[in-house]
């Protein structure tokens, strides 16, 4: 009885065996389609098939040995680019759902207008958008988004911004679209700014050109 128990498990073991090595060498000398389609979501036209062709360059291997890290860096170095999901469609399509930055302001650095990104890297491309609040000065881009975020957390309209001034002590003034001049002190930016919308909406403003700020808990007028 103990023997015949024996010869089954070998041959259970024998089955096993050559059954694995076909599906091995089978595995191994099949070819897996290479990536024929790049499928990109969330970029304008023109910015997609740029970075489609990008893509596409790296030539890009099947799904199963794709390596993302040559993506990942590529993408990375689009500043255009918040954030992004890559993803396999079987059986050689790549698929990138992109989410595209939200530019905020232009600055000039080495001659050159700079348009800054929610992301914080700066492009060099002509959006031609007027829009966009102008840096006077040299802050760092990381300055800059602390800036804005104080500037968000108050009641402030960000929109209602045509320029903004850096200073080398890191104090802040800001231009409104209505031309006055917002003098802001170093700390407390975001009390500061809910005083002076306070004051803008409960009050005539025709000939103010400039409101300080800095002291604390005051606004001075100049007209």
């Amino acid at each position: 009885m103990h023997q015949r128990k024996s010869k089954k498990i070998f041959i259970y073991f024998f089955l096993l065996f050559t059954v694995g090595s076909i599906n091995n060498l089978t595995i191994k000398n099949y070819k897996f389609e290479k990536i024929k389609y790049v499928e990109i979501s969330g970029l304008n036209n023109l910015n997609k098939e740029k970075f489609q062709k990008e893509i596409e360059d790296l030539k890009l291997d099947n799904i199963f040995s794709l390596n993302k890290k040559d993506i990942t860096n590529k993408i990375n170095s689009n500043p255009l680019i918040e954030s992004f999901n890559i993803f396999k469609k079987y059986p050689s399509t790549l698929y990138i759902e992109i989410q595209e930055t939200k530019l905020i302001a232009k600055i000039s650095k080495d001659e050159q207008i700079f348009y800054i990104g929610t992301n914080g890297k700066l492009s060099k491309k002509n959006f031609l958008n007027r829009e966009l609040p102008f840096i006077f000065g040299k802050p760092n881009i990381e300055e800059f988004l602390l800036f804005k975020k104080k500037i968000d957390q108050s009641k402030f309209s960000y929109e209602q911004i045509k320029n903004l001034y850096f200073f080398p002590s890191k104090r802040w003034d800001i231009e409104l679209r209505n031309k006055i001049i917002i003098k802001l002190p170093r700390e407390n930016v975001s009390n500061s700014l809910d005083i002076i919308f306070r004051f803008l909406n409960n009050n005539n403003i025709n000939n103010i050109k400039t409101i300080d700020a800095r002291v604390k808990n005051q606004i001075i007028l100049n007209d």
